[in-house]
């Protein structure tokens, strides 16, 4: 069946088309209700990433370190007065009833040991704050100031806000956990601000995070796919002038959207931040199809065709170029399997599906629609006599322009070298989410919330109470605390010197390790028999005592600045402390540094691999090997220039901006498709000249180029309204590919054409 049977088929069948189309639509969006938000930071890594199995090996040791982190600052900025520390007191003890707690750590709870006679002595630092007299706060203030489990980590030298640390252990069985225990600690957190108005409350911690994630995924839901709606519908009440072709396209956008979620749902794909901005992308991608068939079809109808024969004709010219471009942004999106991030995997499946379900409504359910809405006849329009002049124009001063564009090209592509990897994982979320500006706070005036851990093995059961070993232990916590960056060091070395001053009366003389196994291994027996419930050494120490966790707490560092501290922390434990084993440190923050780079590295092969599939697809359906190299230069320069412009701008790139180049390359092949599917029918059908035959494209498909060309940009740059940085980003940066894309394709391609493309085909 060629396309003028096909078309004049769906004609007939209009009604059975439309029914059928409806059921299935139906039939696929049922799944839509099975999708559901990730609450876990952990889905942004495959199961094989070495950095989350270097995670989960540290907390399989160990206690978990998923955290949610209260941060008090009185407005007086005195935490040591009786009333606040009565409201830490109290909230230390209401926090082990959040759901999934394991531990509070506190400055009222910590375990301060001293020396009673020849007993040690081991509670809590605070009790009943609100009792305590001005010589008992001076001496816990002196304590906790001097205590390195507590400064930098939950108080501060200027006292003037002080933290608790709930640790939480989700049992992964359900995925209303994180969010019932965000809710639960923000309830307790509005609770002391409406009973302590004199006192400020922030929450920040992984746990937290967790819950912005999905928080951010609901937003962009929310917020993004309205926007889009209503953009779309304003663009194409103005260039198509047109009830019924504005009322089917938006159908055919609608449509693709819930057949690609539903099937999402129906296959158990998970929502997140990243993969939560399908829907917007494909009612932008969808909205190009259905504005080729109907331009070309009001085109025709102003030529002096009735509706019918306009329509087959469209089909007709369209078939092709609409195949070849749906099918090379499915590529495009495919390729984001490549991705070491499973979110994109999902956001490039559910994105390919969703252009293949436009394809095939744009291409069956649009025309039959268009065949049963009325639509008005069409008289001449002012764009297509600018069209016209346009194309005229370009084949005047093509040298001019050839050569300009070349230099734009060039200079901009130039602009790439500038660019360098980088990414600060908490600025993921902009400053609308309280996430975002309680952790900015937190982190300017308390502590840091990234960490970096290391299990440090001692090679043999109980050999952390070897002198040797804690020396090397003293050793690198002291390296570590002298890097820049670094707020807080967590080690037992700390507890050991600490319980061999108050063995020894609590002489300050004594603080420093024990010079003897036996008595060391005696020191730590007796402090842990004296710990309560839930206050244990699990944290810092494995069961057979042969490794123990050293923690270092952080500051705001990027990518580059994370990276270098761990390969430098690398390197000093390889040339001073080979037996501690494992050399490479753990956490979130070196799982979130390494996935940028790592992810760049396998997108060139995915963007490789989509870029040969495209070119020989273009050859192949162009039938002419010149023509299909030529595309090549119009369809690489948008991303290298996009990108280079970016590095002149921004200067640095993450996670998200790794894909582009790949998702950007099956969707800029758009423009050049239609324009080059019309250039070579003017040539073989109409045996033109290569500067009539440009003239000839501009005329047909100049319009429809602008207009999927407009709407392809509003609806990328909508995405830069997200509050999630991966999609704004994202979506900025391929609108600016998308931009100049069209000005390359208009400008470039055709003085190249003609300059290369001289004899008729």
């Amino acid at each position: 069946m060629n396309t003028v049977s096909y078309a004049k088929w769906v004609i007939k069948y209009r009604w059975f088309i439309i029914l059928a189309t409806f059921v299935l639509v139906f039939i696929a969006a049922a799944g839509m209700p099975r999708l559901y938000f990730s609450t876990d930071y952990r889905y942004f890594f495959s199961e094989e990433n070495p950095e989350l199995l270097a995670f989960e090996e540290l907390q399989n040791i160990y206690t978990k370190n998923d955290n949610i982190l209260f941060a008090i600052e009185p407005k007086d900025k005195n935490v040591f007065t009786p009333e606040t520390l009565a409201v830490i007191e109290e909230l230390t003890h209401a926090s082990w009833q959040i759901p999934f707690s394991l531990r509070v750590d506190s400055i009222t709870n910590f375990q301060f040991t001293e020396a009673d006679g020849d007993d040690l002595m081991v509670g809590d630092l605070i009790k009943d704050a609100g009792s305590l007299s001005s010589e008992d706060i001076v001496r816990v203030k002196k304590i906790a100031l001097n205590e390195p489990l507590l400064l930098n980590r939950l108080i501060t030298e200027k006292t003037d806000i002080t933290g608790v640390n709930v640790t939480i252990n989700l049992p992964g069985k359900s995925i209303t956990e994180v969010p019932s225990v965000v809710a639960f600690a923000r309830e307790m957190a509005d609770d002391i601000r409406t009973k302590h108005p004199d006192i400020n409350v922030y929450l920040t911690g992984t746990t937290v995070m967790n819950n912005t994630f999905a928080e951010a995924s609901q937003g962009d839901i929310q917020t993004l796919i309205p926007i889009m709606f209503l953009v779309i519908l304003i663009i194409m009440v103005i260039l198509l002038r047109s009830f019924a072709g504005t009322l089917a396209t938006l159908l055919v956008i609608l449509m693709s959207s819930l057949v690609a979620m539903g099937i999402a749902g129906w296959l158990n794909t998970p929502l997140t931040g990243i993969s939560v901005i399908a829907p917007t992308i494909i009612m932008t991608l969808a909205v190009a199809d259905s504005i080729h068939i109907l331009v070309s079809m009001f085109n025709e109808m102003e030529a002096g065709k009735d509706k019918r024969e306009a329509l087959i004709e469209s089909i007709r010219i369209n078939m092709q170029p609409v195949f070849l471009t749906s099918f090379t942004t499915v590529i495009g999106f495919l390729s984001m399997n490549f991705s070491d991030a499973p979110p994109y995997h999902d956001l490039g499946n559910i994105v390919a599906t969703g252009v293949v379900g436009a394809f095939i409504f744009s291409v069956l359910f649009l025309p039959a629609v268009i065949a049963v809405l009325p639509v008005r006849k069409r008289k001449p329009s002012h764009s297509g006599r600018f069209f016209d002049s346009f194309g005229e124009f370009v084949v005047r001063r093509k040298k001019e322009l050839f050569w300009a564009m070349l230099v734009v090209i060039v200079g901009l592509t130039a602009g790439v070298s500038r660019i360098e990897i980088n990414d600060v994982f908490v600025e993921y979320f902009d400053k609308r989410y309280t996430f975002r500006t309680d952790t900015d706070h937190v982190t300017e005036n308390l502590t840091g919330i990234y960490q970096i851990g290391y299990s440090l093995s001692a090679g043999e059961d109980n050999g952390i109470n070897d002198p040797e070993y804690l020396k090397n232990v003293e050793s690198f916590s002291q390296w570590f605390k002298d890097q820049p960056g670094v707020v807080n060091v967590s080690t037992i070395t700390d507890t050991m010197k600490r319980l061999n001053r108050s063995m020894h009366g609590d002489d300050d003389a004594y603080y420093r390790l024990p010079e003897n196994k036996e008595l060391a291994a005696q020191y730590l027996l007796l402090y842990e028999f004296s710990l309560p419930y839930g206050l244990d050494l699990n944290n810092q120490i494995n069961l057979n005592k042969s490794a123990t966790r050293f923690t270092a707490t952080l500051e705001d560092m990027s990518t580059k600045d994370m990276l270098s501290l761990e390969r430098r922390a690398y390197e000093w434990l390889e040339t001073n402390f080979p037996e501690s084993g494992f050399y490479s440190g753990s956490g979130t923050v070196i799982m979130f540094s390494h996935i940028a780079k790592r992810n760049i590295k396998s997108m060139f092969l995915g963007t490789g691999l989509a870029l040969i599939i495209i070119s020989l697809i273009m050859i192949f359906a162009l039938r002419d090997v010149k023509v299909g190299l030529i595309s090549l230069i119009p369809n690489l320069a948008p991303a290298f220039m996009a990108f280079g412009l970016w590095g002149i701008i921004f200067s640095q790139v993450g996670m998200a901006l790794s894909v582009v180049t790949a998702m950007s390359l099956g969707i800029v092949v758009d423009d050049s498709v239609h324009f080059l599917t019309k250039y070579i029918r003017a040539r073989r059908e109409h045996n033109m000249s290569a500067e009539e035959a440009v003239c000839y494209s501009f005329r047909t498909v100049g319009k429809a180029l602008w207009t999927s060309s407009v709407v392809l940009f509003a609806g990328f740059y909508v995405l830069t309204f997200s509050g999630f940085k991966l999609n704004s980003d994202m979506g900025l940066l391929t609108a600016i590919a998308i931009a100049l894309a069209l000005a390359a394709d208009f400008l470039f391609l055709p003085p190249l054409l003609m300059k290369l493309e001289r004899k008729k085909i």
